[in-house]
């Protein structure tokens, strides 16, 4: 291999890295309730949320603690256009369906011109009362 090939495959290589990590957001939400994501059951409390888009353009949705002790990964369905509503309010939201003990992470939208993404969660039983729940998700500062 030439050196000139082997230059511009390190600066290829670059290009996609800096392309990955600029194409990364992260948030901050502040979770009251204790909910599931992607099967793992985290507690209440502050999040950092990321939404990295892959090199294929596929998101995945990263949840960590502050504290570091909880964190998911989650691969969200298809997009589909956010909700008026949540366009209209213009901020970044979690979406989730909580029954009587338990949420379940189903959906995010990171504002913008972005699509909103679903995420699968378990069925709810067809007597058990249900609701959904949204949280805002803020700018993370300092970072």
């Amino acid at each position: 291999m030439t050196n000139f090939t082997t230059r511009l495959m390190v600066a290829a290589a670059t290009l996609v890295a800096a392309a990955g990590a600029a194409s990364a957001q992260t948030l901050k939400a502040e979770i009251p309730f204790t909910f599931r994501a992607n099967g793992k059951v985290m507690t209440a409390g502050a999040y950092r949320v990321t939404v990295s888009r892959m090199s294929a353009g596929t998101p995945i949705l990263y949840i960590r603690s502050n504290d570091g002790h909880d964190a998911a990964l989650a691969r969200p369905q298809a997009p589909y256009d956010a909700p008026k509503a949540w366009q209209a309010a213009g901020k970044p939201v979690l979406s989730f369906a909580c029954g009587e003990k338990l949420c379940s992470l189903t959906g995010v939208w990171t504002g913008d011109q972005a699509p909103a993404y679903n995420f699968s969660a378990p069925k709810l039983g067809s007597d058990e009362p249900t609701r959904v729940a949204l949280v805002v998700l803020r700018p993370e500062k300092g970072d």
